[in-house]
């Protein structure tokens, strides 16, 4: 048991270390303008175009770190400092963005199987906090409960490191992209293939995260058990 609380503070403290590394890294590269000037709108815009995509639209959502791309209305939601911005951060996060567009299109499967969790994963959101609470409370009576919370969290958990091949794929679609198209330059290049080395390590540690708590459930049950 003392194993999983270990464990558990050396995710957080990863995690910590990784989130402000990512913001300041971004933080950095937003105060580097890019020599072809363009705003992140245009690189989007440019890279839909160029991968033959052109019933997606590139809109601006309010937020910080509100980007993502909507494969219901087929929008890439860029927040403003992306979509106005005319630096490294806002290349390496639209072309990101348009990386997920371009999957959507060429039907990735990872982000297939990902896209068919989602619905699943929306509901059981809602209630699998309140079963394992449940289940741990009625741990000493029965172990059913905290079971269906555990096989519940295990989804979420499979969820998470489904996103890290669509989330690494992305990048290096738009990695391989900016560079091809001569975009950025070299000096720009290693920049935003460092933004998006970190951002991607956010989605790791997280699934790392999901899984030592699903390992301390796990724990708690089978002691439950034995």
């Amino acid at each position: 048991m003392m194993g999983a609380y270990v464990i558990g503070i050396l995710v957080m403290l990863v995690s910590v270390y990784v989130q402000w590394r990512l913001k300041s890294k971004f933080e950095e590269y937003s105060q580097v303008g890019l020599s072809n000037g363009m705003s992140g709108r245009e690189i989007a815009e440019k890279m839909l175009r160029d991968s033959g995509i052109y019933d997606v639209r590139v809109v601006s959502v309010e937020g910080q770190l509100t980007d993502h791309y909507n494969p219901e209305d087929k929008t890439v939601n860029l927040s403003p400092d992306v979509f106005h911005g005319r630096s490294v951060s806002a290349a390496a996060v639209a072309s990101h963005e348009c990386g997920h567009a371009v999957q959507h299109a060429t039907a990735y499967k990872w982000l297939q199987f990902r896209s068919k969790m989602v619905p699943f994963l929306s509901v059981s959101s809602r209630y699998m906090q309140w079963v394992i609470l449940g289940g741990i409370l009625l741990l000493n009576t029965t172990p059913l409960p905290l079971t269906i919370g555990v096989a519940l969290f295990a989804v979420t958990t499979l969820f998470t490191f489904i996103t890290l091949p669509v989330e690494y794929d992305a990048s290096n679609r738009a990695l391989a992209w900016i560079q091809q198209n001569r975009v950025v330059n070299e000096r720009e290049y290693v920049m935003a293939a460092d933004a998006l080395k970190w951002a991607a390590r956010t989605y790791l540690v997280a699934a790392i995260g999901s899984l030592a708590t699903l390992l301390y459930y796990v724990t708690l049950l089978m002691g439950r058990r034995d």
